[in-house]
């Protein structure tokens, strides 16, 4: 009797073990994505709302994702050599740092390209977003989707900015970003390209009078502890690209990569969602933290506009007829 009971005891064991063994997969891959933003920055928030508990979750534990937010692995260009590497599976980088891999990204950081998030998302799920896509995997990349990092302005000590005249002579914190250096030389500023994570000691000890960013970003890195004024240009729509290594998503087995894509799109759809909100809401605070926050009026934006034009000129060879054709279709 005792003998069966032992023996019924062990079966239920066993039962109990096998229910329980998907929650206690063993881990099998580990996805770590790199970011320059702080923890509670729209991209982290929606990373560990949405993105890290799908993947966890649908993977049955196969998967960990380990986020590395503040700029811990490097600014956007060592995210994305480190993606390309692959010693990181994903990074959140500006898209104007693929231009470092592909000129033709730089298509993204024409001025005044794009005067709504509308249109541009519009753009970059469609032909254009497309067409760029198709250049990543021969650098060891894929995208997984497009979020905003939003519409950049201006910051500096010296005075608001309404007219390009008010640029001449402001040393101006840029991007390594070749056409970002040449329409603001053609609003008269001085670019210094720098690493973003150096700005704020770069802002604090005025090596540089000034940068540019968008509300949510200024915010988040505190800049108005350094800077008086911010107007609100609205230069370039600035994206961001969820970027992967091509060599580890093509390893995952194909429900595993199709959790990861899938988990990409819920990431994309609610920070799309939040972001707009998100920007209007530190643009007030930025005001109520002491900065002199001036709005440009579309007249005002005309010769900002007009100043600028000759850059798509400029940069045509080094985009392609294909892309610039691409770009003035997706204009509005």
């Amino acid at each position: 009797m005792k003998r069966q009971k032992f023996f019924a005891l062990c079966a239920a064991c066993l039962v109990l073990c096998a229910a329980a063994q998907p929650a206690f997969a063993a881990v099998e891959y580990t996805i770590k994505v790199g970011s320059i933003v702080s923890d509670t920055h729209p991209d982290m928030v929606v990373m560990k709302s949405t993105f890290v508990p799908w993947v966890e979750g649908k993977s049955d534990g196969r998967i960990k994702v380990e986020l590395y937010p503040n700029g811990q692995l490097g600014g956007d260009r060592e995210l994305a050599e480190s993606v390309q590497m692959g010693t990181l599976q994903i990074a959140l980088p500006a898209t104007s740092v693929l231009a470092g891999f592909d000129k033709r990204f730089q298509v993204l950081d024409l001025p005044f390209l794009f005067t709504t998030r509308e249109a541009a998302f519009e753009a970059l799920d469609g032909e254009l977003g497309a067409k760029l896509d198709s250049f990543l995997p021969a650098k060891g990349f894929g995208c997984l989707g497009y979020i905003e990092n939003g519409f950049r302005h201006i910051t500096n000590n010296k005075k608001p900015v309404t007219h390009p005249d008010d640029l001449k002579g402001v040393k101006l914190r840029t991007m390594e970003n070749a056409m970002h250096i040449a329409f603001f030389k053609r609003l008269g500023a001085n670019p210094t390209p720098m690493s973003f994570g150096e700005l704020y000691t770069a802002l604090q000890q005025g090596t540089v009078d000034g940068q540019e960013n968008p509300f949510t970003l200024i915010y988040e890195s505190k800049f108005y502890e350094v800077q008086k004024y911010v107007s609100a240009t609205g230069h370039v729509f600035s994206v961001v690209m969820l970027l992967s290594n091509k060599k580890f998503m093509d390893s995952l087995p194909e429900d595993l990569r199709t959790v990861v894509a899938d988990a990409a799109a819920a990431f994309v759809k609610e920070h799309r969602r939040i972001m707009p909100g998100a920007e209007e809401e530190n643009m007030k605070v930025l005001e109520k933290n002491g900065m002199a926050l001036n709005q440009l009026t579309p007249e005002q934006k005309k010769p900002f506009v007009e100043a600028t034009a000759s850059v798509y000129q400029e940069f045509e060879a080094d985009l392609t007829k294909e892309i610039m054709d691409l770009a003035k279709k997706a204009q509005k």
